[in-house]
C-alpha cells in the first residue's frame, strides 16, 4: 500500500469496528428477534464460507468477512433473518454456484432478495415507503427496505476499506456516497448509517477542501495539453491523487511532477496506437 492509503487508513481506522463473527451474528439477530428461527443464518455462514473459499478482498482479507460485515449491518438495524441470509449470500452470484441453488436451500424469497439486491435502482424506491425502527424492527419487512438495507450496508463496509482502492475510484465512491448514499440513508431514518457513510466518504474528500485553488486550477489547465477525449479521464485521475496529499508541499510537488510530464503523455496519448486503444 502507497504512503497516501496507509494515511487515508489510518484516518479511517477509528471508523472501522471489531470484525463480526457468526457467533456475534446471531447474538445481534436473536436480540431483535428472539421467537424467530437463526438456524437458516449459520446455513448461509456455511454455505457462503463454501462458494467464497480462496476469495480475498484488496485488502487482502477473505471474502467471507465482507459478507458476514453486511450481514452483521443489516442485522444491526433490525432485518430477520431471511433477510441477513440475502446479505450473507448477497455475492453469491460472483461465483460457480449452480443456479437454483440458494432457493432450494434457502427459499425463492432469498433469491429473489438477492437478485434485487444486485439489479434494483435506489432512485427508484419510494423512500415514503420505508420505515425503519430499531426499537421495533419488522418481522416481514417491504422488498424495498430489505433490498435498501443490504445495499447500504455493503456501501458502508466497503467505505471502511476504501484506502485500498486506486485514489481515482475511491474518489468516485466517496463523492457518490456522500452525495446520493448518506442522505438515502438518513431520509430512510437510519441515521447512524447515514452519518458513518458521511464522516467516511468525508474522510476520503476532506484533503479536497484545503488543496491550494491554483494547485487545482493548474491541474485543470494541464489537461488542456491533451487530446479532447483523453482530458476527462486524466483530470479525475490527477483530482484524486491531489485528493489523497495531506500537505501543501506534497500537492505541490505532485503538480509540478504532472507539469514536466504533461507534455510527453500528450505526445504518447496521440500516437495512432494510443488512439486506437482504449484508456
Amino acid at each position: 500500500m502507497t504512503a497516501a492509503r496507509r494515511r487515508l487508513a489510518t484516518r479511517l481506522s477509528r471508523h472501522r469496528p471489531a470484525a463480526p463473527t457468526l457467533g456475534s451474528l446471531l447474538v445481534v439477530a436473536r436480540t431483535h428477534h428472539p421467537d424467530a428461527d437463526t438456524s437458516p443464518i449459520r446455513h448461509a455462514h456455511d454455505e457462503a464460507a463454501v462458494w467464497h473459499a480462496g476469495q480475498t478482498r484488496r485488502s487482502g482479507d477473505p471474502l467471507l468477512t465482507h459478507c458476514l460485515a453486511v450481514a452483521a449491518i443489516v442485522a444491526d438495524v433490525g432485518m430477520p433473518p431471511s433477510v441477513i441470509c440475502a446479505a450473507l449470500l448477497h455475492d453469491i452470484v460472483d461465483t460457480p454456484c449452480p443456479p437454483g441453488r440458494v432457493a432450494e436451500r434457502f427459499g425463492q424469497d432469498v433469491a429473489d432478495l438477492i437478485w434485487a439486491v444486485r439489479t434494483a435502482e435506489l432512485s427508484a424506491i419510494p423512500l415514503g415507503s420505508l420505515t425503519f425502527d430499531r426499537a421495533r424492527p419488522a418481522v416481514q419487512p417491504t422488498r424495498e427496505e430489505a433490498v435498501l438495507a443490504i445495499r447500504l450496508a455493503d456501501r458502508l463496509h466497503n467505505m471502511r476499506t476504501i484506502a485500498f482502492l486506486a485514489p481515482a475510484k475511491q474518489y468516485r465512491k466517496a463523492r457518490e456516497t456522500i452525495d446520493v448514499l448518506a442522505p438515502l440513508a438518513r431520509a430512510a431514518g437510519l441515521s447512524e448509517v447515514s452519518r458513518e457513510l458521511h464522516d467516511l466518504s468525508a474522510a476520503v474528500l476532506r484533503p479536497t477542501t484545503s488543496a491550494s485553488a491554483v494547485t487545482s486550477r493548474l491541474l485543470t489547465l494541464l489537461t488542456l495539453l491533451l487530446p479532447a477525449p483523453q482530458r476527462a479521464r486524466w483530470q479525475e485521475e490527477w483530482h484524486a491523487e491531489l485528493t489523497t496529499l495531506p500537505t501543501r508541499r506534497t500537492r505541490i510537488r505532485f503538480t509540478f511532477r504532472v507539469l514536466l510530464g504533461a507534455p510527453s503523455l500528450s505526445l504518447t496519448l496521440r500516437r495512432p496506437a494510443c488512439r486506437e486503444r482504449r484508456w
